[in-house]
């Protein structure tokens, strides 16, 4: 499959919020939430006003035009909070491009980015019956604790 990853135009932020409800891990067997769960402000706190503020990055997956996933980190008090200096980041890809290694793919270019900014770490909370823990596993991101349902995971660089 061709994709290419690119930086987010600001043109384009409001695509976050889709991807923001894109990136609720629903497990097996569970009801979908509505899709107005995103407008809760420990969700909003993601997408509101990305790109406005110090270190916002996002890079996006597109496929003939059309983009297919994102990955996007900010400094801000979230699930996966670490610090005020550690970027927490964000994925989503829409279902039917999953396991195909573009997640992967953003995933590697997102902290080489943040890297290159200078930052030290970055982190992410994900829930343990989430597959996608095995694949920050193999970027590099390590558990760093937990609770009953979810990691919160950090990739040092």
């Amino acid at each position: 499959m061709n994709y290419i990853i690119r930086e987010l135009k600001n043109s384009e932020v409001a695509i976050l919020e889709e991807f923001l409800y894109e990136a609720i891990f629903i497990p097996e067997g569970e009801t979908v939430p509505p899709r107005d769960i995103i407008k809760k402000p420990e969700l909003q706190i993601y997408v509101t006003d990305f790109g406005k503020k110090k270190g916002d990055t996002c890079f996006v997956a597109e496929i003939d035009k059309r983009i297919v996933g994102a990955v996007w980190g900010r400094i801000m008090n979230d699930y996966g909070h670490i610090n005020d200096e550690t970027p927490s980041l964000a994925i989503a890809l829409y279902k039917e491009f999953r396991h195909l290694g573009i997640g992967t793919a953003l995933m590697k270019k997102i902290l080489v980015t943040l890297k290159e900014k200078g930052y030290k770490q970055v982190s992410l909370s994900v829930q343990k019956m989430n597959y996608a823990v095995r694949m920050y596993l193999n970027v590099g991101f390590e558990i760093v604790s937990e609770n009953n349902e979810e990691y919160i995971m950090v990739c040092k660089f």
